[in-house]
């Protein structure tokens, strides 16, 4: 039995240790809003927050992450100033890799308030998004961080 918190709730999780945390949440906590992409970490699609940090959540396993607090995209409710910002700066188009995309902005908001550029590239550098919407991407977290494009 592994036990950890995902959103604020507690959950007793009755799987494999090596099981990915992805799986964890999509299929036995049944919050879907964290995506897979290409299951070795290198896209972003599946990003949370594991103790407030961005993670990759398809390789890492389960009992890596036990007495964690996680943090998914659902978590954000929906009225967060990033996706506020996502929706005016018409961010998404496919929209696969936004949750992921999103949850890696709110590390960056969250360490760094007022990023620059450069802090923006490094904290998304290896977030993929397949439409290149990598522009829209760095307006809308300037914007959600109240800085000037």
């Amino acid at each position: 039995m592994i036990e950890l918190t995902i959103n604020g709730k507690a959950h007793r999780l009755d799987a494999d240790p090596e099981m990915p945390l992805l799986w964890a949440i999509r299929d036995l906590v049944g919050l879907t809003g964290t995506k897979y992409g290409c299951g070795v970490a290198q896209c972003g699609a599946c990003t949370v927050h594991v103790d407030g940090v961005a993670t990759r959540s398809c390789s890492i396993p389960l009992q890596s992450v036990a007495g964690s607090k996680v943090t998914t995209i659902e978590a954000l409710g929906g009225s967060h100033p990033l996706q506020k910002a996502w929706e005016e700066m018409q961010v998404p188009q496919c929209g696969y890799c936004q949750s992921g995309q999103i949850m890696s902005a709110a590390a960056l908001l969250q360490d760094t308030p007022k990023p620059t550029d450069a802090d923006i590239d490094a904290a998304m550098d290896g977030n993929l998004c397949r439409c290149g919407t990598y522009p829209r991407i760095k307006a809308a977290i300037k914007r959600a961080a109240g800085v000037a494009s």
